[in-house]
């Protein structure tokens, strides 16, 4: 498990922190996120389960994973059941986007944290990745707050 307790200029953050943990499953990558729940706006016309791009403008953890030839799979996950992958070649080059995945997610009103599980083929991972990163990011406009596992983008996996 991960946990993101870092701003992107690596000052500590005043809540309790996002939650990555990675499993192993067959040719699956689990992913689970647990994170505090910001109540920031739903996507517009957003549904639960689907694809949404653009997701990253909205409340969200993303997980990244790279390799030495600048190959990388992003993986986005929101509060309210949306998702967004995107298999990118080069920085913000995207050759892919919007991959299917089997991806649910849960607000506990009660205890203001949301959950989210994904199952990630091996097939969307570039070859050979070497390194990883997640981020949280919540809060609007020029409230928005991004929280990093990694100060710094990448560090080796």
């Amino acid at each position: 498990s991960f946990k993101i307790e870092r701003t992107w200029d690596n000052k500590p953050i005043d809540h309790d922190p996002a939650e990555v943990t990675l499993m192993s499953a067959g040719d699956e990558l689990i992913i689970k996120v647990t994170a505090p729940f910001f109540d920031d706006p739903a996507p517009t016309n957003g549904k639960q389960g689907e694809a949404f791009f653009k997701l990253w403008d909205y409340e969200v953890v993303e997980a990244f994973f790279l390799n030495n030839n600048d190959q990388y799979l992003e993986l986005e996950f929101g509060p309210h059941g949306q998702h967004l992958s995107l298999l990118l070649d080069g920085n913000r080059n995207a050759i892919k986007h919007s991959l299917p995945l089997d991806y649910t997610a849960t607000i506990d009103e009660a205890s203001k944290t949301w959950t989210g599980m994904a199952r990630i083929p091996a097939s969307y991972f570039p070859p050979d990745v070497s390194k990883f990163n997640a981020y949280a990011i919540h809060g609007t406009d020029d409230k928005r707050i991004y929280e990093a596992l990694y100060v710094g983008f990448w560090t080796t996996a």
